[in-house]
């Protein structure tokens, strides 16, 4: 990935494992944490069980998914407190010097994966702000979280088989690497599909401080019935602003997006739609069951998003 600079700021990351380190892409870099490594034995041990890639993926995921009553892989969580309680983020604490040290190094963003996330995260939190101030929007930045294998939130306690998540109750965006170092093993690669992902959680952050997220919990107790309806319109919003950010990035220069870099985003955003997790666990594809939206409608909404670089074109609600 071509960024505008090689400048990585880790002024707003909370990094809470136990290694401090980050992998490089080929997963046995120095310094990973032991939560990557029990998520590693995890994957190894269903992959021998379960019948491959795919019944693997879905056997995660369908786990994942009663986290915070649907949040699961890309998600946004429910809080278990008021949104504007008190931080309730435990783990390894510290200062984020030695990973500043790290991906501040030549070449650190394209050999390590904390290192690119961490850029990533930079750049859509500066162009977000960038476009709330000009829309005269008030904005406030999340924060990023790196935790090995389990972490407790204002949302809940999380572990790795999640996925990455955010928590409005604290404004976090969460990661674990050893998750993240999975999907590739199960087709899900590129260093876009990573950024997506970012984009993603970073959609459900721009939900929850534009009052969005409030709503739409507020309808889905007052129509219980359509409850899913309104989780999966929040999911695919959020995959359309991942894609409007990076048309918005590719047109400010913050980051040059190529071709292969948005078939990658595509192609993540496939992978886990809820048909493709029900197939691929052997179940019966049942759209009232759904959570995050099918494969199709995932990569339609991503679609919209980059096309238009316009965040008021993502009403799925409608």
């Amino acid at each position: 990935m071509q960024f505008d600079d090689n400048r990585v700021d880790t002024g707003g990351v909370d990094d809470l494992r136990d290694g401090r380190g980050g992998s490089g892409f080929g997963g046995g870099g120095p310094g990973g944490g032991g939560g990557g490594m029990a998520a590693a034995g995890l994957i190894a041990m269903l992959m021998r069980g379960r019948g491959g890639k795919g019944a693997l993926l879905a056997l995660i995921i369908l786990g994942g998914l009663t986290f915070f009553g649907g949040g699961g892989l890309f998600g946004g969580g429910q809080p278990a407190v008021d949104p504007g309680a008190g931080t309730t983020v435990t783990g390894t604490t510290g200062s984020s010097e030695d990973l500043a040290t790290r991906c501040n190094q030549p070449g650190a963003i394209e050999q390590y994966e904390d290192c690119l996330l961490v850029k990533a995260y930079n750049e859509t939190d500066e162009v977000w702000s960038e476009e709330f101030q000009r829309r005269g929007m008030p904005y406030q930045s999340p924060r990023l979280v790196f935790f090995d294998g389990s972490v407790n939130t204002a949302c809940g306690p999380a572990t790795t088989e999640v996925g990455p998540f955010y928590c409005p109750g604290d404004q976090r965006i969460y990661f674990d690497l050893g998750f993240a170092r999975q999907l590739q093993q199960l087709g899900v690669e590129g260093d876009y599909a990573n950024v997506y992902i970012m984009a993603h959680e970073f959609g459900h952050h721009l939900q929850h401080i534009t009052g969005i997220e409030r709503q739409v919990r507020q309808a889905q107790q007052q129509d219980r019935r359509n409850a899913n309806q309104y989780g999966i319109a929040m999911e695919l919003q959020a995959d359309c602003y991942a894609g409007a950010w990076g048309r918005m990035a590719d047109d400010r220069g913050n980051v040059t997006v190529t071709p292969e870099e948005v078939r990658q985003a595509q192609n993540a955003a496939q992978a886990v739609g809820d048909d493709r997790i029900q197939a691929g666990a052997g179940q019966q594809v049942n759209p009232e069951t759904w959570t995050h939206g099918s494969a199709a409608q995932r990569e339609q909404w991503f679609n919209v998003g980059f096309n238009s670089g316009d965040m008021d074109r993502c009403n799925t609600f409608a």
